[in-house]
């Protein structure tokens, strides 16, 4: 149903809530999340055109939320990369239904709703804070220093 453009921007949004700094690099962004630099460099920029991130340029620049955990929500990153799309007349365009969808359109439109709900009500902050024994995108503390010997490597295997 997402997108993986809108995946990768949940995880980079999710990561750089848990910096204690607020910030880093696109470079290290894309290794603590498993994600091509290039390609999640134009996800970034798309994100501080939208106004879900800042960015800084220069030594000690990077990328950072453009406004506290607590009051970013899951929907606002995923309809800065990708809108949701409600379905509100027939997809195929038939004028036999008129301005009521046909009950299979209906329910994908319903389904979409809860999602887009769901999203609306859930905060970068409430992802974080929920009880779980993994940690959001890391096997150690996101934002702390990456142990040499739990290093993620980009490259391809040979």
């Amino acid at each position: 149903m997402l997108s993986q453009s809108v995946d990768y921007a949940l995880r980079a949004v999710v990561y750089l809530a848990t910096r204690t700094d607020g910030h880093a690099t696109t470079e290290e962004v894309a290794e603590r999340t498993h994600v091509n630099t290039p390609y999640l460099a134009k996800i970034l920029q798309l994100l501080v055109k939208r106004g879900i991130l800042r960015s800084q340029r220069g030594v000690g620049g990077g990328v950072t939320l453009a406004k506290p955990p607590e009051e970013l929500t899951i929907l606002e990153v995923v309809n800065a990369v990708e809108p949701i799309r409600r379905i509100t007349h027939c997809p195929l365009g038939l004028a036999s239904h008129g301005p009521k969808l046909c009950p299979l359109h209906s329910r994908l439109d319903a389904a979409y709703a809860s999602v887009e709900a769901a999203f609306s009500s859930t905060t970068v902050a409430d992802v974080l804070a929920e009880p779980t024994e993994s940690i959001p995108l890391c096997d150690f503390p996101c934002g702390t220093p990456e142990p040499d010997s739990q290093r993620i490597s980009l490259s391809t295997p040979e």
